[in-house]
């Protein structure tokens, strides 16, 4: 159970190299000890992960994890809870991909939109029907201000983004009934590994930072959040803009 102070027992994170969601684990692991499940695809960053995880004081437990395997995503849901009641889970996998090569690529667009999209639905609804079943939980998805208003400079990512997107945040209001709660991170650049090589745009903030201000936004039960908080306005002023003017936007 998550207890009183907001703080969960055992944590389920989807995307277990995910330099995101490791930075939001270990958030929760400097208030105490907790159990974490990592589901990943087997590499040298995964057992760098769960090492990383155990030397501060975490019970790791590993699960084979493919955002694409979609056929395999209700036995490694299974799993999860078979080691422990899941109170925390964190979807955490994504692609970025080439902008350009990916709306003349369909290999590499079709990518996207499974890995992004249906990858997050398909665990989506298999945590929502668990946690329903409980009574209690929370899942935190990680989404990008990229899905909130599609631009054209990552129109492919973006779009799937936005489907993400609009997905966990209904799926908030369709559990909201049954106790579970659904918290959506709309984060702009962060600096980590999938962004090696892109230019750093304004706002771009570390893996830490963004965690402190999720975890505090998961304690309080809140249900969006953007990282950081100035992108709510910008969105808002982009949103507004003429579609003329924002088309001239260097965005």
């Amino acid at each position: 159970m998550i207890d009183a102070t907001g703080n969960p027992q055992t944590i389920l994170l989807l995307g277990g190299t995910s330099d995101i969601g490791l930075a939001i684990v270990r958030e929760y692991l400097a208030k105490q000890t907790l159990r974490v499940i990592v589901a990943a695809r087997p590499s040298p960053r995964r057992d760098e992960a769960t090492a990383g995880l155990r030397s501060i004081g975490a019970t790791v437990d590993v699960l084979d994890f493919d955002a694409t395997a979609f056929d395999s995503h209700p036995g490694v849901i299974d799993a999860a809870w078979a080691i422990a009641d899941v109170d925390l889970a964190i979807v955490a996998f994504g692609l970025l991909g080439d902008a350009e090569q990916a709306w003349q690529d369909h290999a590499a667009a079709v990518a996207l939109a499974q890995v992004n999209y249906t990858g997050g639905v398909s665990v989506g609804v298999l945590l929502g029907q668990r946690m329903k079943e409980q009574g209690y939980g929370q899942i935190i998805a990680l989404s990008s201000v990229a899905g909130e208003i599609v631009r054209r400079s990552n129109f492919v990512y973006g779009s799937t983004k936005a489907g993400f997107d609009g997905f966990y945040r209904l799926l908030g209001e369709a559990l909201e009934p049954f106790g579970p709660k659904v918290l959506v991170v709309r984060p702009g650049q962060v600096r980590t590994k999938m962004l090696d090589g892109v230019k750093e745009g304004p706002g771009a903030i570390a893996p830490e930072v963004l965690a402190r201000t999720v975890v505090d936004a998961a304690r309080d039960g809140r249900t969006l959040i953007w990282a950081p908080a100035f992108f709510r306005p910008m969105m808002w002023v982009l949103k507004h803009l003429p579609a003329p003017i924002f088309r001239r936007l260097p965005i």
